[in-house]
């Protein structure tokens, strides 16, 4: 028997896309690691996205100006601003934009720009996360009380101390 909830708990986004949560992974561990470059294939391993697809996410960051990226050898990817400055909806918008119900899904013309009961309230829903994304930073993401770390699989002070180059 399948069971709906168990596709959901098994990390199955509804409400975004692929791009998006790779996007949040790589910023949500950017965010923990102030001013030190990290590079593509260290992020792709910690947060566990292949990497030809973070790289084109990372892409989009940084022409979003959400994320630095500096060749060399000291270089690497950075966020261009304090974590206490980027929101959800930020990163969202720069990968994979919410695309609001502004006329007529049908493109009935008796609609036109008034939606029906229907898509308006669908709209109304698109809205409410867009202003839940809008409100939550990634330096309220990591500071927020939890039994589970993110990108972590330890339980909170048990973290164990390894550098970047041994995850490579």
């Amino acid at each position: 028997m399948n069971d709906p909830r168990l596709s959901r708990q098994q990390g199955k986004a509804i409400m975004i896309s692929q791009s998006v949560e790779y996007a949040l992974r790589a910023m949500v561990y950017l965010a923990g690691q102030p001013d030190v470059g990290r590079t593509t294939d260290l992020i792709a391993k910690i947060t566990r996205v292949p990497r030809a697809y973070l790289s084109k996410v990372l892409q989009s960051l940084v022409r979003a100006g959400l994320v630095n990226s500096q060749r060399g050898l000291h270089g690497g990817m950075t966020l261009a601003m304090p974590p206490t400055q980027i929101t959800i909806l930020a990163v969202v918008q720069a990968v994979d934009p919410i695309r609001r119900i502004a006329s007529c899904p049908l493109g009935l013309a008796a609609h036109g720009v008034r939606l029906c009961p229907l898509h308006r309230r669908l709209d109304d829903a698109l809205a409410h996360v867009e202003k839940a994304f809008a409100s939550t930073t990634l330096a309220e993401v990591l500071a927020e009380p939890s039994e589970s770390i993110p990108l972590c699989d330890f339980p909170p002070g048990q973290l164990p101390m390894v550098s970047p180059e041994a995850l490579t």
